[in-house]
């Protein structure tokens, strides 16, 4: 096939990611992703098995049927969820104990866009060796000369109570004997993955549940609402005046608060409060929080002034998860809602985030703009400028002249310009004491970008 005569690189920070039915999100490079990834996964003992599962995207059907295609070719089977959210999957690859697990998502990116992102059997990403060795052996002849025949031809299998395993752990992590009684809830699914499971879990835990955007169609996934466009979310939460809105992404391993007055909680704050309990509780491990370089100085400060250690990691959960691993951390996450609560679950999980909140200003009897109030936050924008492909930034000397010049405008704050690891973007990111002049000189690098990145 023309995927192997010419080798490219296909994983990214997050698996593989574009435009679906372009390549490499292609059903042909989907067929051969599956190939490879049986044949590296493939055990002499075990029980051989790859776990699928996928958001509401329509092409999801496209690349889900190729992915077991390829899988089931190389004699490996394969179990499928249906759609799940990417925690899902997570914990379901464990509890099943099956040899990986796969999802179809391209997170909180339009419709049109898809990816393929894989978990190991204990339901952590992949590590990057073994990504490396399933392109290798994509671009590989090899395969060809190892084409199971017969009965050893995978088979693959519909698992129907996935959804249901996963909403009875998920509801296992609230208190015991708790409620959610007298608690009003909106739950924007985004059209997403979770459109079932965050309404069942809350109200199942007793609440009283206004769920948005839960009518999936494969085209309306993340549009104009999730963690990307709260506004809905904020709308509602007045309208009928609810304690709390939850909005999740696409695929649900994110999650954005907003409290009963209509503000927006982002991961910093989300954070915040999670470690303030978790250290009154004495469960937070190593009294530390792991966090990125996009997170709020102001969240750093205020961790400081609680007694709370904060490490920085580069933009990514993989960099955020790896960090806790080797620092024996529990809590940790991105600004962006990526939350990871390892005591749950081994990647950023929406639905668990969200009652952990739930849970906290349930047992400590305040409100979430109280516990809010607590964090103060810098002025910060974030400006995105699309580019036709993401390049170093070291190679543009203006670029770089641009970034220097606005450091020397910043009175106090932080600069930060990277490139998206998921989307052709250029991220300009300035944090300082007022809004106005941040927004001026953002604007000013991203003018920049865009004559140089043409």
């Amino acid at each position: 096939m023309s995927t192997r005569k010419k080798r490219t690189k296909l994983f990214g920070t997050d698996g593989i990611r574009g435009k679906a039915n372009h390549s490499p999100m292609t059903g042909e490079i989907a067929f051969e992703v599956g190939r490879a990834a049986a044949h590296v996964l493939k055990k002499k003992n075990g029980r051989n098995c790859i776990l699928i599962g996928k958001d509401t995207r329509l092409s999801g059907y496209m690349l889900e049927s190729a992915l077991t295609s390829g899988i089931c070719s190389m004699g490996m089977n394969v179990e499928l969820v249906g759609p799940m959210p990417t925690p899902g999957i997570a914990f379901v690859t464990r509890s099943l104990r099956v040899d990986a697990g796969v999802v179809i998502s391209a997170s909180h990116n339009p419709y049109d866009d898809n990816g393929i992102k894989f978990f190991s059997s204990d339901g952590f990403k992949l590590p990057d060796r073994t990504e490396e060795e399933i392109e290798k052996s994509m671009f590989s002849a090899r395969l060809e000369k190892i084409r199971p025949k017969g009965a050893e031809i995978g088979k693959a299998h519909r698992i129907d109570d996935a959804s249901g395993r996963y909403i009875e752990y998920v509801k296992s992590t609230f208190p015991k004997g708790r409620t959610l009684e007298g608690m009003k809830v909106v739950v924007d699914c985004s059209n997403g993955s979770a459109y079932k499971i965050t309404p069942s879990v809350l109200s199942e835990l007793g609440a009283d549940v206004i769920a948005i955007n839960d009518s999936p169609d494969g085209l309306n996934i993340n549009e104009n609402c999730g963690t990307t466009h709260p506004e809905s979310m904020q709308k509602a939460v007045l309208e009928h005046k609810a304690n709390i809105g939850i909005a999740h992404d696409g695929d649900a391993d994110r999650t954005i608060l907003c409290d009963e007055k209509g503000e927006i909680i982002d991961g910093d704050k989300i954070m915040a409060i999670c470690a303030m309990d978790m250290k009154k509780q004495g469960t937070l491990k190593g009294n530390t929080v792991v966090a990125t370089v996009m997170s709020n100085i102001g969240f750093e400060n205020f961790l400081k002034k609680s007694g709370i250690k904060m490490i920085r990691t580069d933009v990514g959960d993989r960099h955020v998860v790896e960090a806790m691993i080797k620092r024996g951390c529990n809590l940790g996450g991105e600004q962006s809602g990526h939350i990871i609560l390892l005591d749950h679950n081994t990647t950023g999980d929406g639905p668990i985030t969200a009652l952990q909140i739930l849970s906290i200003i349930s047992r400590r009897g305040k409100s979430l703009s109280e516990f809010a109030s607590y964090v103060p936050i810098y002025p910060q924008i974030l400006v995105n400028v699309k580019v036709k492909k993401v390049k170093d930034i070291k190679d543009f000397p203006k670029i770089k002249s641009a970034i220097k010049k606005a450091e020397k405008k910043l009175n106090s704050g932080r600069i930060l310009v990277r490139p998206s690891g998921t989307e052709p973007k250029i991220r300009v990111m300035i944090e300082g004491d007022n809004m106005d002049g941040i927004s001026e000189l953002a604007n000013e690098i991203a003018d920049v970008i865009k004559k140089e990145m043409k």
